[in-house]
Formats: C-alpha cells, sequence, structure tokens
C-alpha cells in the first residue's frame, strides 16, 4: 500500500509540475498577484512571494533537477525501472509541449545464453557491470539509462532541439563500438556484440510514454532478427507488422478449430523408379479476409499463443484423414510426413496419442513419418523428447531427421534417436549441379548415410538438372518445387494421376547405387 501511495504522490507531482512549468502558468503570475494584492495587501503579496518560490522549489525542483537532469542516478550511473520510466514520461511530454525531441534505445548483449554457459554466471555478471559503465560513459549526465533484463538495456536522451535519424543511428553505433572492445575478467578477454532498437520521440507524437518503450522493444527485436551487431529504427512499417502479429495471436486459436488451417501435401518420389513415396503435410492458414497468410508469419503466433501441440494434432489427424481418401481412391501412397517440434515431443503421453489417432482410422504405424528438426535432435537431453522420438520408431514410425546439415547433430544423434532418414536441406541443394563443392558436400552426405544404413530425402530441388545430379550421386528421395508444389488435398489426387502418366515416358536413371 505505501509503495502504490508513493507512487500515486509521485504521479501527482509530476502532473502539477508540469503545469507550474508550462508557459501559460507563467503568464498568470501577474493576475494571481494582483489578486492577491487586492484580497490581501501588502502582507498578503509578501507571504505570497516567500511561499511561491517554496512551491516551485519542492514541486518542480524535483521534477527537474532529481529526475530530469539525473539525480536518481545511482553510483553505477543506472537509475531504477521505476524512475526510468518516470524520467521517459517526463521526457515524453516535453517533447510532446516543446520544440524540443528525444530517443528511447534498448540495447541487448547478443547470443547472452551461449556466453553464459561457456564463461559462468560469475564471470558474465561482471560482463554485464562492464557494459552498463560503458554504455553510461558515452550518454549524458541528464541521460537515463537502466537495466531492464540480464542482458539488456534500456535508455531514455534528455530532450534536446536537434535529434534526426541519422544522429541515433551514429550514437547506436558509438555503443555497440564501445560494447565490442575486449572486456578482461579475470585475465580472459571476453568479445560481445549487441543489438539496438530505438525509437524517436517524432514517430509517436500520437502515442505515450509506455507505447514509446513498447515500439523500441519493437525495433530491437526487428534488429536481432537481422544480427547480431544490428541496428534498427522503429517504423510505421515495423508498427504494422506488430499489429498484424498481435493480431494473428488473437486469431490462431479460433483458426485451428474452425478449420482455416489445414495441411497442404508437397510430393516426395523415388529417384530410382519415380514414383510417389510420400507426401510431407506442410500447414497452411486461408484467413477469410486477408487471404493467404505466410507460414513464417502465423506459425510463430502459434508458438507465442503456445498452440504448437494443437497444432500437430490438426495435421496429424487432417493428414491420417488424407491416407485413407487415397486408399479409397486406390491410388498408392506409402506414407505421408507431419512435422513434430519442441512442446509435442515433450508431451508424455504423444506415444499413445499417435497410436490411438493411427487405431481410430484403420492405419498401421509405417504410414506415418514423424519429421523432426536437427535442432530438436542436436540439444535433446536424456529426456521425454528422447523417449517420444524412440518410442515412436519402435512402435513403427518412421523418424526423418529435417533440414540435416544446419542443426549440428552428431552422427551418434541419427543412430540415438532411430533416425530412419535425414532429409538434406535445401541450402546443400540449391544449384548442386553447376557447383562442384556443393556436388562435394552432398556426396559427403550420401556416403555416412549408405555407412549407417539410413535413407536419404533432398530438399528444394527446383530443377530437372538437380534432380539428375542427385538421382546420379544415390540420393533415394527427392522434394521441391521441381517435383511439385505443396497443394491442397484436393489437388492431390488429379498431381498423383498426371506424373504416374508420365512416368512410361521417363528413362530411368542409374545412379552409383549399391546392391
Amino acid at each position: 500500500m505505501a509503495g502504490v501511495f508513493a507512487q500515486n504522490v509521485a504521479s501527482i507531482r509530476g502532473k502539477v509540475a508540469s503545469f507550474l512549468t508550462r508557459p501559460a502558468a507563467f503568464a498568470l503570475l501577474p493576475a494571481v498577484s494582483l489578486g492577491i494584492y487586492w484580497t490581501g495587501g501588502d502582507a498578503a503579496l509578501v507571504s505570497a512571494a516567500v511561499v511561491t518560490p517554496l512551491i516551485y522549489f519542492l514541486v518542480c525542483g524535483y521534477r527537474s533537477f532529481d529526475v530530469i537532469f539525473g539525480g536518481t542516478r545511482k553510483d553505477s550511473g543506472l537509475v531504477d525501472r521505476s524512475d526510468f520510466e518516470m524520467l521517459t514520461k517526463a521526457a515524453f511530454d516535453k517533447a510532446k509541449e516543446t520544440a524540443f525531441t528525444s530517443a528511447v534505445f534498448r540495447v541487448e548483449i547478443d547470443d547472452f545464453e551461449d556466453l553464459t554457459d561457456r564463461y559462468g554466471q560469475a564471470v558474465i555478471e561482471g560482463v554485464v557491470k562492464r557494459v552498463s559503465e560503458r554504455l553510461v560513459a558515452i550518454l549524458r549526465e541528464g541521460d537515463a539509462i537502466t537495466q531492464s533484463g540480464d542482458s539488456k538495456f534500456s535508455i531514455c536522451l534528455q530532450p534536446i532541439r536537434q535529434l534526426d535519424l541519422e544522429l541515433c543511428i551514429q550514437l547506436a553505433g558509438r555503443m555497440q563500438g564501445a560494447l565490442e572492445e575486449p572486456i578482461s575478467i579475470d585475465g580472459t578477454a571476453i568479445y560481445i556484440t549487441s543489438s539496438v532498437g530505438f525509437c524517436q520521440h517524432s514517430g509517436m507524437r500520437n502515442g505515450s510514454s509506455e507505447k514509446w518503450i513498447v515500439a523500441a522493444s519493437a525495433a530491437l527485436r526487428e534488429a536481432q532478427n537481422h544480427g547480431p551487431s544490428a541496428i534498427r529504427a522503429y517504423s510505421e512499417e515495423m508498427r504494422q507488422r506488430s499489429e498484424t502479429k498481435a493480431e494473428l495471436r488473437e486469431e490462431v486459436a479460433h483458426a485451428l478449430e474452425s478449420g482455416q488451417i489445414v495441411p497442404w501435401f508437397q510430393p516426395q518420389i523415388s529417384t530410382d523408379t519415380g514414383r510417389v513415396t510420400g507426401f510431407e503435410a506442410l500447414a497452411r492458414w486461408h484467413h477469410p479476409e486477408r487471404g493467404m497468410i505466410s507460414p513464417a508469419d502465423f506459425l510463430p503466433a502459434i508458438e507465442q499463443a503456445d498452440m504448437l501441440e494443437r497444432l500437430a494434432e490438426v495435421m496429424m489427424y487432417r493428414a491420417f484423414n488424407a491416407l485413407k481418401e487415397w486408399d479409397n481412391a486406390g491410388v498408392i501412397v506409402p506414407k505421408v510426413g507431419v512435422n513434430f517440434a519442441g512442446p509435442e515431443l515433450k508431451n508424455p503421453r504423444l506415444v499413445d496419442k499417435v497410436k490411438w489417432e493411427l487405431d481410430r482410422f484403420d492405419l498401421t504405424p509405417d504410414r506415418l513419418t514423424v519429421e523432426v528438426l536437427e535442432t530438436v535432435v542436436a540439444g535433446a537431453p536424456e529426456d521425454i523428447i528422447t523417449r517420444n522420438i524412440n518410442g515412436l520408431g519402435k512402435m513403427g514410425c518412421s523418424v526423418d531427421l529435417d533440414d540435416f546439415g544446419t542443426g549440428h547433430a552428431s552422427i551418434a544423434s541419427i543412430r540415438k534417436f532411430s533416425v530412419s532418414r535425414i532429409k538434406i536441406d535445401r541450402s546443400f541443394v540449391m544449384k548442386a549441379d553447376r557447383d562442384p563443392e556443393q556436388q562435394r558436400m552432398i556426396s559427403a552426405i550420401l556416403t555416412m548415410a549408405e555407412r549407417l544404413n539410413v535413407e536419404t530425402l533432398a530438399e528444394g530441388v527446383e530443377t530437372v538438372g538437380e534432380h539428375a545430379l542427385l538421382a546420379q550421386l544415390g540420393c533415394d528421395h527427392v522434394q521441391g518445387f521441381g517435383i511439385g508444389k505443396p497443394m491442397p488435398f484436393e489437388e492431390t489426387l488429379k498431381w498423383i494421376t498426371a506424373h504416374n502418366s508420365k512416368l512410361q515416358d521417363v528413362p530411368r536413371i542409374i545412379g552409383n547405387r549399391t546392391g
């Protein structure tokens, strides 16, 4: 209660100070003085002359010197978060009421968790302290800085007359340059980088000090998406994207339950026979008003809404339904691949859930391919994720290691997780028919897979040349736009019929297969 009361007093005090320091308040002083003299005479006028400066000192002096000009700074040069918010509001109001301007910066150390794992918590605390000291040294005394997270700092510049975009970028660059100098802790030189996002007051004139800070945070996230060592300024486009993402987070639950988010199926074919060996189920969202929404936009929204597990359930149900439809139509689709991410794989009852769904559709486990990102496998400890992947493999499901070559999974992890096929990432496949280095990389992966008795599938195959090269090198399966784009289920039957009709006209490509 005492803390709330103090905040209320500080808020009222700030509002009174804001009014008393406006030009309109000074314009009223002669009229007020005349009124006091008229009603109270000389004695009242003398008393007012003594009391008025005291009032300004107690109210406006606190606001001007204690808050705006750094009186709340600790010995470290930082201010408390509550003081920072108060200062930011004061700076926002002053910039709004005058020709002055300001900016809020957010600075965060890149790869902070990796640094902590590498050097230890005690050393990193020393690094963060040095970072704060260097940032304080760059700023003016009237600027405010607070530590707003383990590795994050917030800065509000004292309002000045001239502060354009170029000056803000230069200041952000000076911050990054200062932090990139080696930091010596116990004789160890530690090198760090940082990302910086900022928002100028001119971009928030119709907002509030709270939204100003949020805008700087959005700019920081944008910088981190293009980092490390990136700098981004808040923009109208960024605001629109942020609002769209917020709206998507609110709509994903309804979209999943109403059938707006459904699988589209991309074919996978054998390089030996050319026949369809499966389809991968890829989530697609057809919004009733916005049309098709990119997975790059809605998948993060689903993750932020903590609904990745529900997405996997929807995709699995519809994929199994597609298998039954293909069976009923008399076309051969041996299996369908469904992507499983971290949240689904952490469900202790995942194996039972998958078995129940297979029984529900009267399908055998070999009709399901569980696709797991290499990054998930590489970082999975001996826990429920390991047990689930192995449990699904023992049940008879195929296990595909997705995006192979990008997530640093060891060879041992391929055996540990009963991986039946590795999917070679498209970054290795692109222009492989014209790039000898790419060919050597693919050959090395295929040789390793052959020694481990693991099948291979190349993703992102877009040209006939890439397809032919992969077949000659001995890759078992291919997938990509050059084979077929992801399509709604209704189009798959027509595509399969057209593809099978062309097989008799295509000569078989004999590669360097063994056995």
